[in-house]
């Protein structure tokens, strides 16, 4: 990835076809279109773990799926009309270390948050809150629409 100072700002989201993910997408263009900066929605795949020398069967074809699954989170967030600066990629490689990695050539990372109420909603899931301790520029954690509407139920 280049530079993001050689050319227009760059924010990378993190899609993993969740509602959080989708909502990410959302506010990531909203505060990009301003700022002619590009979204690169990214999904990630590994291929799968070797354990004494067996693979399980009917596990290939993941960047497919993984497209299959952006295209989706795309057209959720944006319907048929993805906007022209938004540019999905599959990326092998583990979505912690390559958002973190990411963000050395980003000027935001987005990832959505999927929260799970209660006192376990108050702790950040794995990506998102390896992404605010280790990313080498700003990160926004997005909540999912439903979440948005249950703290507002219960701040009243």
């Amino acid at each position: 990835m280049e530079d993001s100072a050689a050319g227009s700002p760059r924010f990378v989201v993190g899609v993993d076809g969740s509602d959080a993910s989708v909502e990410a997408l959302r506010q990531a263009q909203r505060l990009a279109a301003p700022l002619g900066a590009k979204v690169l929605a990214t999904a990630y795949w590994e291929d799968p773990q070797v354990y004494a020398g067996y693979v399980a069967m009917g596990i290939d074809r993941f960047e497919e799926r993984v497209m299959v699954i952006l295209n989706e989170a795309l057209e959720q967030a944006f319907g048929q009309d993805i906007p022209p600066n938004v540019i999905p990629r599959a990326v092998r490689g583990h979505p912690r270390d390559s958002l973190i990695d990411a963000s050395r050539h980003a000027d935001m990372i987005v990832v959505g948050r999927r929260g799970h109420g209660g006192f376990g909603g108050l702790l950040l899931g794995s990506v998102s809150s390896a992404c605010v301790a280790h990313a080498h520029c700003p990160v926004l954690v997005v909540h999912s629409p439903d979440k948005k509407k249950e703290d507002q139920r219960e701040n009243v």
